[in-house]
């Protein structure tokens, strides 16, 4: 087995081994890959530690399990920003040696200064960025209170109001349904499926539209949306060119009747 780390900004995963084709996801800086299959032409086969899988060109990553598995055990931290430079010195009046997106995973030292601290990126270059911009790395919420989870679930999906929408796109510089749920999720230390739909092996169970709660999901056709309260949801759809808020409920003046018409199924990750 091969393992692989993701060096760019973002790494498209697409659907085919090629670059003119739909993109199926798209893996984040600092995250981690296995290898499946080494294809021609610099593809490879591969799946996340979300279980989703897609083709990558040998551009956007480091193939070498034995530096991916230290990366997964002292890369503690992920960028808790929208957007960030990474500075070659801790000021901005230094050259941006890298970007990273919300989500994206990093390896802290003990270098700070100031409001600085120094990171290590995936490709094993140091660099700067503002302590604020990071937040602790999760691989479970089970040990988060339940309304604490909630809310942070909601208050993460918020933070992308107004993106662009992106077929396969999971940041800020463009997201689409699955993709804003589904890392909203990830960020705070639950997997679910990427797809818009309840996939068994996750997290995700599905219950009844009167169970629904905040940071719960809604289910449409093809369609995915987090449930805020009050009637309200966040979701990201090229109807709206992005993320917006919208509700089920028809005295409400953000009311879609098409999706509150069409509602499938509801899902939880809470018990």
């Amino acid at each position: 087995m091969k393992l692989a780390l993701v060096t760019s900004t973002i790494a498209p995963l697409m659907s085919k081994p090629k670059f003119e084709t739909e993109k199926a996801d798209e893996a984040l800086c600092g995250m981690t890959l296995e290898i499946i299959e080494q294809l021609p032409d610099g593809w490879y086969y591969c799946i996340t530690s979300y279980r989703y899988k897609g083709y990558i060109h040998e551009s956007h990553i480091s193939i070498d399990t034995e530096k991916t598995c230290k990366w997964k055990e002292e890369a503690k931290n992920i960028i808790n920003h929208r957007y960030v430079d990474v500075m070659a010195e801790p000021k901005y009046q230094s050259y941006i040696i890298h970007n990273l997106v919300k989500g994206s995973r990093i390896k802290l030292t003990d270098e700070i200064s100031d409001a600085w601290s120094k990171i290590i990126l995936p490709d094993g270059r140091e660099g700067w960025i503002k302590s604020v911009y990071i937040g602790k790395y999760l691989n479970s919420f089970k040990d988060i209170p339940e309304e604490d989870m909630r809310n942070n679930l909601v208050k993460t999906a918020l933070d992308y109001l107004g993106t662009q929408y992106r077929w396969g796109g999971k940041s800020h510089l463009g997201i689409d349904c699955s993709g804003l749920c589904s890392v909203s999720y990830l960020i705070n230390g639950a997997i679910i499926y990427r797809d818009a739909q309840i996939e068994e092996g996750y997290d995700m169970r599905e219950i009844s539209k009167e169970e629904l709660k905040q940071g719960d999901l809604i289910f449409f056709s093809g369609h995915v949306a987090m449930y805020l309260g009050d009637d309200r949801y966040v979701h990201s759809s090229s109807s709206n060119s992005g993320v917006y808020i919208n509700s089920l409920n028809p005295e409400h003046e953000d009311y879609w009747e098409g999706l509150a018409k069409s509602i499938i199924k509801c899902g939880s990750v809470f018990y």
